[in-house]
């Protein structure tokens, strides 16, 4: 017997966008102050559980069709390559760099290197943590 979840999965899909927006401000706040890839992973990677837990598997699976384990090893190629630019610029491994640029309708704006070593924290943990919880999901 299907349950009938129309309240949770209205609200769910409701709820999910105001999540991605915290995630994306969390990580984007990170090099300045508190927050950055590993927090705003962990925050993305809430969404996808609260769309687990309303919704199917098989439903989640259609709408977003990736591998978790492959957005993690992406995350971990990404992390290290960044390090590894480094080193073929005659610096220590992870030496972060950052110059300001003047952006139409942005103004000033720094862009630093940790920008993408925090993207790529950021996969690596999606990755992780929905690949935990659908392998855990799938032995009940």
């Amino acid at each position: 017997m299907k349950i009938n979840d129309v309240i949770l999965e209205t609200v769910t899909k409701i709820v999910v966008f105001i999540i991605l927006t915290v995630a994306v401000y969390l990580f984007f706040s990170g090099h300045n102050s508190p927050g950055g890839g590993f927090i705003g992973g962990l925050v993305l990677a809430s969404a996808f559980v609260l769309l687990l837990l309303a919704f199917d598997i098989e439903t989640v699976q259609k709408g977003i069709p990736f591998d978790f384990k492959r957005v993690a090893a992406l995350g971990v190629f990404i992390a290290v390559t960044t390090g590894l630019g480094a080193i073929i610029f005659g610096k220590p491994f992870l030496t972060q760099a950052f110059s300001a640029f003047d952006l139409p309708y942005f103004g000033e704006t720094e862009l630093a290197t940790i920008t993408i070593f925090e993207a790529g924290v950021a996969l690596t943990v999606v990755g992780v943590v929905v690949s935990i919880i659908l392998s855990i999901s799938e032995d009940v």
